[in-house]
C-alpha cells in the first residue's frame, strides 16, 4: 500500500507539471490583463508601470520560472484583481462549493441507488421503465435550463426556496457552511437539486446495469437457494457487490461535480469557487485561474487515490494484484 501510495504521489507532482505548463502557456496567449485592469484612459507609461508592478513585463518564461518557484514554497502569486494571495482567495470560496457539492451527491446517492435497485429488480413493471425513461430525461435537459425552470417553479411561482445567494454560516471544522444552517439549507437546496440531477440519472442507470448483471450470477442464485430472504440476497449479497462499481464512479463524479459547478453557481448566484473563476477569467486575473486550476486537479487527484483505496477494501483482489505487482 505503501509503494501505492509514494506511486501516485510521483504521479501527481509530473500531472501537476504538465498542467501548470498548459495552463500558464494557455492564459499567457489569452491577452493582456493590464488592459482591463487599468482605466481606460491611462497613457501608455502608466500601462507600462501597472505593467512593471504585476511582473508581467518580463519575459514568459521568467514568468513561469518564478511561479514555479513560488509554487514550491506554496504560494501560487497573487491576485491582479484582490491583491492577495491567489490561494487565499480561493479557499475562501471553497467552503461554499465543497458543501454544495456534497450535497448534491447525497442527493443523487439517496435517490439514485434505490431508484435503480427497484428498476433492476423489477425490470419488466410501469414503475422502472418510468425511472428509466426519467433518467434519460435528466441526462437529456441541460443544466441551465433546469436550473432556471427550478427558479421559475420552486422560487418564483411557490414561492417556497430563495432563488439566489448562500444564506447565514455556520463555523464546522474551521470552515464556514451553510447547510448546518436551517436558513441557509434552504439557499442550497435548488442548486444542489440542480447539479445532482445529472449525478442521479447517472447512478441510477449504472446501478440498474449492475443489478440486471449481478443477478443472473452463480452466488445469487445459490443465496436464494438456501432460502435466504429476499431482503438478506439484496440488502447484504447484491448491494455488497455492485457497490464496487459504483464507488468508482461516484468518487470521479464528485471531482467532477466540484470541477464544473461553475454553470449552477453562475445560475444562483452561489458564492463559490466556480463564480470566481467566472469572474477571474473575464478580468483575465490569471493567478486565480490557475491557482483554481491546479487545486482542482490536486483534488482530482486526491479523490481517485481515495477511490483507489476503498475500491481495494471493497474487493480484496485489488489488493492482491497490487501486492503482486
Amino acid at each position: 500500500m505503501t509503494v501505492f501510495v509514494l506511486r501516485r504521489l510521483a504521479q501527481t507532482l509530473l500531472v501537476l507539471f504538465v498542467t501548470s505548463v498548459l495552463v500558464f502557456g494557455g492564459l499567457y496567449l489569452v491577452g493582456d490583463p493590464v488592459e482591463i485592469l487599468v482605466n481606460p484612459t491611462a497613457d501608455q507609461i502608466e500601462k507600462d508601470r501597472a505593467r512593471a508592478a504585476l511582473g508581467l513585463d518580463k519575459p514568459v518564461l521568467e514568468q513561469y520560472w518564478i511561479f514555479l518557484k513560488g509554487t514550491a514554497s506554496g504560494n501560487l502569486g497573487d491576485s491582479f484583481v484582490y491583491a492577495r494571495p491567489a490561494l487565499e482567495v480561493i479557499f475562501e470560496r471553497m467552503p461554499a462549493t465543497l458543501e454544495l457539492a456534497v450535497l448534491a451527491m447525497l442527493i443523487a446517492i439517496a435517490i439514485g441507488i434505490p431508484l435503480g435497485l427497484y428498476a433492476g429488480l423489477r425490470p419488466n413493471g410501469w414503475g422502472a421503465r418510468a425511472i428509466m425513461a426519467g433518467s434519460i430525461l435528466g441526462f437529456s435537459l441541460p443544466t441551465f435550463w433546469v436550473g432556471l425552470m427550478l427558479i421559475l417553479v420552486f422560487a418564483v411561482t411557490l414561492g417556497w426556496l430563495p432563488s439566489t445567494g448562500r444564506g447565514p454560516t455556520s463555523e464546522f471544522l474551521g470552515m464556514q457552511l451553510s447547510i448546518l444552517h436551517w436558513e441557509g439549507l434552504r439557499h442550497a437546496l435548488l442548486p444542489a437539486a440542480n447539479l445532482a440531477l445529472l449525478k442521479l440519472s447517472l447512478i441510477t442507470r449504472l446501478t440498474r446495469a449492475q443489478v440486471r448483471e449481478q443477478s443472473l450470477l452463480d452466488y445469487i442464485r445459490f443465496a436464494r437457494a438456501k432460502g435466504l430472504s429476499r431482503t438478506r440476497v439484496v440488502g447484504v449479497h447484491l448491494l455488497k457487490n455492485i457497490l464496487i462499481p459504483l464507488v468508482t464512479v461516484i468518487g470521479l463524479e464528485l471531482g467532477s461535480v466540484i470541477a464544473y459547478a461553475i454553470v449552477t453557481e453562475t445560475i444562483f448566484a452561489w458564492p463559490g469557487m466556480g463564480k470566481l473563476v467566472i469572474d477571474s477569467i473575464f478580468q483575465l486575473d490569471r493567478p486565480v485561474v490557475v491557482a483554481y486550476l491546479m487545486v482542482v486537479v490536486f483534488m482530482f487527484i486526491v479523490i481517485n487515490l481515495v477511490v483507489d483505496i476503498l475500491y481495494s477494501v471493497l474487493d480484496p483482489r485489488v489488493r492482491l494484484s497490487e501486492a503482486k505487482g
